[in-house]
């Protein structure tokens, strides 16, 4: 049973540091009944007896693998179909206008970064938002790129089929356009969401691949996971991969203060580049 293995402090320690270098996440003590129940069922899955043992796996020539099966027990994937509305509702109202009134200086492309994407509920209510704006999408180039850290999560995004009560958020007609019901209940998302999206996995710690530059980066809920120096280097690599005058939203909780001078707040939990 799982509750028959100890996480003592020294094993903790070692997939806490773990973690903090493979991801920037700072894992606490108070997470560490999180941790005991997600790798606990790594520890069993492998066929090990104890945290310790599991450990010196890290370690061995073959570890390397189960570090991104680690990473992946630890990572949080709350989400949901239009959370924090008041973001979409400023991507309509604002953004996007601005984006159509400036199609010639925007060469009429537009591009949007969800950056830790989860299982994908974020970009596609983007996407929808983007398909019921009056940007001419038959005459811009409009592409979202979705990464997470996560590679399952990428997976099931990658899938787009959900649970019949993850759907339940996105409003009834928004739902009868871009969501098809399949024979067991669960919804799949449509080709024309679905053709606006390129999921990928990626560290946000790591080299990023893409050059920009994007018009909105999507970066929610994530960097409250980081230490305030990780922060700090994130913010300053979003505002370098933004348009100069681009959007960085970020998460309820979430603030800029103190941390970076190169955004502007326009909104709530909105930031707008200013350098």
């Amino acid at each position: 049973m799982l509750n028959e293995y100890t996480l003592n402090d020294r094993d903790f320690h070692k997939i806490s540091d773990l973690v903090a270098q493979k991801t920037g996440i700072v894992i606490d003590e108070r997470k560490r009944a999180f941790v005991h129940g997600r790798l606990g069922r790594r520890v069993r899955a492998l066929g090990l007896s104890n945290f310790a043992e599991y450990c010196s796996f890290l370690d061995s020539p073959n570890g390397h693998v189960e570090h991104g099966m680690l990473v992946n027990a630890v990572t949080t994937n709350h989400t949901s179909f239009f959370r924090e509305s008041h973001h979409f509702d400023y991507l309509a109202r604002t953004i996007l206008p601005t984006a159509a009134d400036s199609g010639v200086e925007r060469k009429h492309r537009f591009r949007i970064w969800s950056a830790g994407c989860s299982t994908g509920e974020e970009p596609y209510t983007t996407a929808m938002t983007l398909c019921e704006s009056r940007l001419p999408m038959d005459r811009w180039d409009c592409k979202i790129l979705a990464t997470d850290l996560d590679t399952n999560v990428i997976s099931h995004a990658t899938e787009g089929v959900y649970d019949a009560e993850r759907i339940q958020t996105i409003p009834p007609d928004l739902r009868k356009r871009y969501v098809s019901m399949e024979s067991d209940g669960r919804g799949a998302m449509n080709d024309a969401l679905r053709s606006l999206i390129t999921f990928k996995p990626l560290n946000l710690l790591e080299a990023w691949p893409m050059t920009g530059p994007f018009d909105i980066i999507f970066c929610r809920n994530v960097v409250i996971y980081f230490n305030k120096a990780t922060q700090r280097t994130l913010f300053d690599r979003f505002a370098d991969m933004l348009h100069p005058d681009g959007w960085l939203i970020v998460g309820h909780s979430e603030s800029l203060t103190n941390l970076t001078d190169r955004f502007q707040l326009v909104g709530r939990t909105i930031y707008r580049r200013v350098r």
